[in-house]
């Protein structure tokens, strides 16, 4: 039943074709197509006709028509909740891979990712495919390595992972996420690695961010980079390492040496996705939506749905 669901939603839901959803799962597709005629059978699926003008559209094109309008997005693919959050999240990396190819199907060549759980989840569903995923011809991060010990803030080893189960090339950071002082920032950017990785950052056609909370208490790195400036002017989200305040302004500070893709080259980027798990707070996901940063959105429709209320 959970197989026939998922093959329902990427084909009903999230607009996939037979032959993508075929790839995704590795199987045939006419096995997709008696799959989809099982979850009929099944009550899995069921097909309700509307008159045009007579009623509202579905609930779930009809959420994400009100914050394509509301966020000026071009458009993203919003996951009903699962059983819990480990099952959502799982829906919502499927949702972005899905997306992702989709993109890269479309003639999209050189891509970009940041860090963060959800993105490492869908690393992870890249990892586990049983196919070559698509992902364009060139593939980077966004973001310096992190020096904790969590493999998805380790971004050279997200890009080494999509490479090696795709047919693009990986092109490397060599620098933290975060330098010591100015001087070790300035150091840092004159070197030929820190320009390559900034050519590559230029080409960007695609980029996938993650939409983060700010934590109510802030961790060590953050207070080093701020100070209380993040408490003081409300910061509400996080879109890679940068922090956005509620009005959507991105927060600056004279004493943050973060090494990321610069703000003005992210806002060249044509297509920027950004994805958010189910533990995503509604205030984080519209503060990060205001900046005007994100193009495409990839969410949970529980948390999504919040963002209407007010």
């Amino acid at each position: 039943m959970e197989r026939l669901a998922a093959v329902a939603r990427m084909y009903y839901e999230e607009d996939c074709t037979q032959n993508e959803i075929a790839g995704r799962f590795g199987i045939s597709r006419p096995m997709v197509s008696k799959l989809l005629k099982e979850a009929k059978r099944q009550g899995v699926v069921t097909i309700q006709i509307r008159v045009p003008g007579q009623t509202e559209t579905g609930e779930k094109k009809d959420l994400l028509s009100l914050l394509k309008q509301k966020y000026g997005l071009a458009g993203g693919v919003l996951v009903r909740g699962g059983a819990g959050d480990v099952a959502t999240n799982q829906a919502v990396a499927d949702a972005g891979l899905a997306y992702l190819e989709r993109l890269a199907g479309e003639g999209r060549k050189r891509f970009g990712i940041g860090w963060g759980h959800i993105i490492g989840e869908l690393v992870g569903r890249i990892e586990g495919s049983p196919r070559p995923v698509q992902m364009g011809e060139a593939i980077c991060p966004l973001i310096g390595n992190s020096g904790a010990g969590l493999k998805n803030y380790h971004s050279n080893e997200l890009v080494r992972v999509v490479s090696e189960h795709s047919q693009a090339v990986p092109e490397f950071i060599y620098t933290p996420a975060s330098m010591a002082s100015e001087q070790e920032l300035e150091r840092t950017m004159d070197l030929e690695s820190y320009h390559e990785i900034r050519r590559a950052w230029e080409r960007l056609e695609v980029a996938l961010v993650n939409i983060g909370n700010f934590p109510s208490v802030p961790d060590f790195a953050s207070k080093a980079r701020y100070g209380e400036q993040l408490v003081r002017e409300r910061a509400a989200a996080r879109i890679l390492n940068y922090f956005v305040g509620e009005d959507g302004h991105v927060l600056r500070s004279e004493t943050d040496y973060a090494v990321q893709i610069p703000l003005e080259l992210l806002k060249q980027v044509p297509c920027v996705v950004g994805i958010c798990s189910a533990n995503t707070n509604p205030r984080a996901l519209a503060a990060a939506l205001r900046s005007g940063y994100i193009h495409v959105l990839i969410a949970p429709e529980p948390v999504a749905a919040r963002l209407t209320e007010s």
